[in-house]
């Protein structure tokens, strides 16, 4: 009988043979079970037939080379860095190699050891050499082709210690079962389960390893869609939802009123939250958008078709300072509109729109919670005050969730629990790559906001590498400043590190202060300050009492401060693409010409990578792709919460192909069998791989 996947996660490690003393090494390495071992995959093979030779390398190749120790030796250098010397060799020749800092190396790769040695190839007084390279112990393991694992020498298991418990473990499993349908099998050309994990573990042939990688990313991202797309049906199962007016006058007068038009992209976005309002179960849609793209007037109409049926709305948002702006923003949106009322002489009222946060007085607050319950505040606005107790509704109908990252899962439950089965919206001006929204977001809907409003030009964007170069940044600041504009200067700490060589908001606000823009009006703003100094100092900016403000990344997400036109960014390698991107949307938003200059010395690596990019592209999500390539997923699954639907083989950047596969196999699957009652293995292995809370969830009926 085949065996399940989930079997093997019940099989503790140490029952194969050899583990032993070294259980509690495999444990280090994140190795427990017998399933754990067999999903630790290769990092890289050895092909024996294709070996490269000592004598053939050139100085600067990069090259995998397998030789025995031929003589080793451990000595203190004049640095006083402890410096292991080993001289290895083949058939072909010989090479020194050197390890600074690594004593260890000295028993490991003692005389006669047979190791395979990966790193750059130098000239060392006229001899092969390579420093600090890539090892694996290759022992007298036998066959053309020898898998590599991921390193963990220090914890003394070797890449041959884990290929022999690997080989154990497949062949004491017997054949693994297969929960994929035949007919999907054949249908995107993948090979079998079994299969699969030997020819991952134990290929005959270097072509073996493709079709068995594909598979298992497939079965990752298959998983996780399942999971995902488990999770939406049975949320709009469970959840009967409010069939919402979208009918009304309200949403018009709003459009009609407004001081411009909207744009394809945002009628288009305006649809499909309309669709999913007027249906029978709860939205949970994310609007990704670039900054500036007109988000707000989307998220808006949201909230007013919630109004305009007799239901209350709520946008909450991470920051006080978004929160607030948020709550000025719409307030002069809706300044104009009115609902109706029976208890008034005229038959209606102004729609009330209201801000919590937790600086909100003790007098306000119980004028505003009594307000929410006997239904007279149509929308509020806030930070996570909105979570507290007090805050009840009379009939929450629609929520709007601001730069959703910010928050858990938990905090947009317990925003949802305020109401009886509410819709809700979630936004975010960071735009994602497709692969990671799929991945990230799968249990949401999704609508993407592309086109900007007519007349709006991005930031022309200067990357200066230099000290020199600096004062064409501080010259163009005064230039704007002398027409009227006001600038940014951001820096990415708030007080000097002696770790972190950048520069600091509060020593660079007293040197720009004194040194570089002695006649303007500055002042500095920083997460640390007092959330009253904060709203102070950004007031006065926002009404053009400031020229210049010195800040932190505080101001990266929601400050709109329309007269702003120049930001120069300090340090600016320190920060990653969507948050440089992010920041420097927040200038020219009038529509007028506007600069943002990226101060670096960094010009290698792929810090320099990302500077260069940005003066390239002002696309966002064109952004994201390349931010995706340079630093790999981690960064963006990082926000999903952790699990053992984690990836360990899949790549959403080498497997764009196989997530959008995953996600059509996995509706198709579960919207003609939701419960997965006529595919028995398939649901004990998504059972086996979520919280016991949550698979009750996914298959309650």
């Amino acid at each position: 009988m085949a065996r399940r996947l989930s079997r093997l996660a019940e099989l503790d490690v140490g029952e194969l043979k050899g583990v032993g003393s070294k259980r509690a090494a495999m444990s280090k390495v994140g190795i427990d079970t017998v399933l754990d071992l067999i999903t630790h995959y290769p990092r890289r093979y050895i092909d024996r037939s294709r070996q490269v030779e000592i004598a053939s390398l050139a100085p600067a190749d990069e090259a995998l080379v397998v030789a025995k120790v031929r003589s080793s030796s451990l000595r203190r250098a004049r640095t006083g860095k402890m410096l292991v010397e080993v001289v290895v060799g083949d058939d072909s020749g010989r090479m020194k190699v050197t390890f600074f800092n690594q004593a260890w190396r000295a028993k490991q790769l003692r005389e006669g050891t047979e190791a395979a040695f990966f790193g750059k190839v130098e000239l060392f007084r006229g001899s092969r050499q390579m420093t600090n390279p890539v090892v694996d112990l290759v022992g007298n393991r036998t066959g053309r082709i020898i898998p590599l694992y991921p390193q963990s020498e220090k914890e003394g298991l070797t890449t041959w210690d884990k290929a022999g418990w690997v080989e154990e473990a497949l062949e004491r499993a017997g054949v693994l079962l297969d929960p994929l349908p035949d007919e999907w099998r054949e249908r995107l050309e993948l090979i079998g389960r079994d299969k699969a994990f030997h020819d991952i573990h134990t290929p005959a042939t270097m072509e073996d390893t493709r079709p068995a990688h594909r598979r298992l990313a497939f079965d990752e991202l298959f998983r996780l869609q399942m999971t995902l797309v488990l999770r939406k049906r049975a949320l709009e199962r469970e959840s009967k939802g409010i069939r919402h007016v979208v009918e009304g006058d309200l949403v018009p007068r709003f459009h009609a009123a407004l001081p411009f038009q909207l744009t394809g992209d945002q009628r288009k976005a305006i649809d499909e939250i309309a669709a999913d309002l007027a249906g029978p179960h709860p939205m949970h849609r994310l609007l990704q958008g670039e900054v500036g793209s007109g988000k707000t007037v989307v998220a808006a109409t949201a909230l007013l078709v919630g109004v305009q049926g007799g239901h209350q709305g709520a946008l909450m948002a991470p920051t006080e300072v978004l929160a607030e702006q948020h709550y000025l923003g719409l307030r002069e949106l809706f300044r104009d509109l009115s609902v109706p009322d029976p208890t008034t002489l005229m038959g209606d009222r102004p729609l009330v729109v209201e801000l919590l946060t937790n600086r909100t007085g003790a007098a306000d607050r119980a004028r505003l919670h009594a307000g929410l319950v006997d239904g007279k505040v149509d929308l509020l606005i806030g930070t996570h005050a909105l979570l507290t107790e007090g805050v009840e509704f009379a009939s929450l109908g629609v929520i709007v969730i601001d730069e959703q990252h910010r928050f858990g899962v938990e905090q947009r439950a317990a925003l949802r629990g305020k109401g009886d089965d509410p819709d809700v919206l979630v936004m975010t001006a960071t735009p994602i790559p497709r692969t990671a929204a799929m991945t990230v977001y799968g249990d949401l809907d999704v609508t993407v906001i592309r086109e900007m409003p007519p007349g709006r030009r991005p930031p022309k964007t200067v990357w200066l590498p230099g000290p020199l170069e600096e004062e064409t940044a501080w010259k163009k600041v005064r230039d704007e400043v002398a027409t009227g504009s006001q600038a940014y200067v951001v820096c990415p700490l708030v007080e000097e590190s002696e770790k972190i060589q950048a520069r600091s908001a509060e020593e660079e606000f007293i040197r720009l202060k004194s040194d570089v823009f002695p006649g303007l009006r500055l002042d500095l703003l920083h997460g640390r300050m007092p959330a009253k100094d904060k709203e102070k100092v950004m007031a006065a900016f926002r009404a053009g009492q400031l020229d210049v403000l010195v800040a932190t990344t505080v101001i990266e997400v929601g400050v709109d401060v329309p007269d702003a036109s120049v930001m120069v960014i300090e340090s600016a390698d320190r920060f990653g693409i969507a948050q440089l991107h992010q920041l420097r949307g927040r200038v020219g938003r009038k529509g007028q010409a506007s600069w943002c200059y990226l101060l670096s010395e960094e010009t290698e690596g792929e810090a320099s990578e990302r500077l260069d990019a940005l003066v390239k592209n002002s696309d966002g999500f064109e952004l994201a792709e390349i931010d995706l390539e340079l630093r790999g997923e981690g960064t963006i699954l990082g926000v999903r919460q952790k699990g053992r639907t984690d990836l360990k083989l899949a790549s959403l950047r080498r497997d764009r192909d196989l997530v959008a596969r995953a996600r059509e196999v996995a509706f198709a699957i579960v919207d003609s069998d939701p419960l997965l009652a006529g595919h028995p293995d398939l649901a004990e292995e998504i059972r086996s791989l979520v919280e016991p809370d949550e698979a009750e969830f996914l298959f309650k009926s």
